[in-house]
């Protein structure tokens, strides 16, 4: 039996959480198009015969821009020290800067192993995978550069396998019907963000956070649930609320259906908007609202 945990780590947006997905076969992460999706570290298990990866999910490395943003990279940075293995996601399509250079180094060049899923080969020019390879290897990277399409399910058999013959022996980390460490409640939280990152502007989403006040399932089997949608400027509620209450609405209804797709229940949900300035800088706002 091999088994082992892996870091999953790379900028924001590179394509972790949708790749963490594919490869458990679970959804155990939100995606969006947006940067700082995710704001955890999040782990998703794979358990199949002869092997168990216990993929950690984390926060994308972004420029920090307030305390929240701290945190999230200390999450992803501690989250990079204790495991058998570094899983470092470059997105492909976003061409190879400098930085990107010095990032992969950072990750993949230390004393943890470490592969490198170069994503997103789907929407870029094929000629330009071989290109950054060379130039990753001109310029000291010496892990293994595995180009991945986590939409198309292109190579994702091979990278599966190689981490899987890359794990040390041993007994399974997780029991095996567990494929995320993070409760019911949490996800339903997540939910929530998803389909408002999805719906709105950039500048709203990033400010949001989601208080899940009431979680409980009805002696009919229906879930009631009561979450707050915390946001930090007057101007954000009104925005999320919408004309006549329309945005909250369909927003609402958009959540409310993703909720009972990951419950497999019927969702009454209710949702309330409301405002705590600057929430992202004060820390004991952002530990009562973020769990992190």
């Amino acid at each position: 039996m091999r088994s082992g945990i892996i870091a999953v780590i790379g900028r924001a947006n590179a394509g972790k959480s949708t790749l963490v997905n594919v490869l458990v076969g679970e959804k155990v992460s939100i995606v969006s198009p947006k940067p700082q999706t995710t704001r955890n570290a999040i782990m998703g298990v794979l358990t199949e015969d002869g092997c168990q990866l216990v993929f950690v999910d984390t926060p994308g490395l972004y420029k920090s821009s307030n305390k929240l943003t701290d945190i999230m990279m200390k999450t992803a940075d501690d989250a990079s020290k204790d495991v058998d293995f570094i899983l470092y996601v470059h997105d492909g399509h976003g061409g190879l800067s400098d930085a990107d250079i010095a990032l992969i180094k950072k990750y993949a060049n230390g004393k943890i192993p470490a592969a490198i899923a170069y994503t997103k080969i789907d929407i870029m020019p094929k000629e330009r995978i071989a290109a950054d390879v060379k130039e990753l290897y001109e310029n000291g990277i010496r892990a293994d550069v595995f180009p991945v399409s986590a939409r198309k399910g292109t190579n994702l058999k091979k990278l599966k396998k190689f981490l899987a013959e890359a794990m040390p022996e041993g007994d399974k980390v997780i029991a095996d019907d567990i494929v995320s460490d993070k409760s019911e409640k949490f996800m339903i939280a997540e939910i929530m963000r998803e389909k408002i990152l999805l719906k709105f502007d950039d500048e709203v989403p990033h400010g949001i956070a989601i208080v899940v006040n009431k979680f409980e399932r009805q002696e009919n089997g229906v879930y009631d649930i009561n979450l707050d949608i915390v946001c930090e400027k007057p101007n954000h509620k009104a925005i999320l609320i919408g004309k006549g209450g329309r945005a909250i609405k369909e927003v609402s209804s958009f959540a409310r259906e993703g909720m009972e797709k990951f419950l497999d229940a019927k969702v009454f949900l209710t949702t309330y908007v409301r405002v705590e300035e600057d929430w992202r800088n004060k820390t004991g706002l952002i530990k009562d609202l973020v769990i992190i």
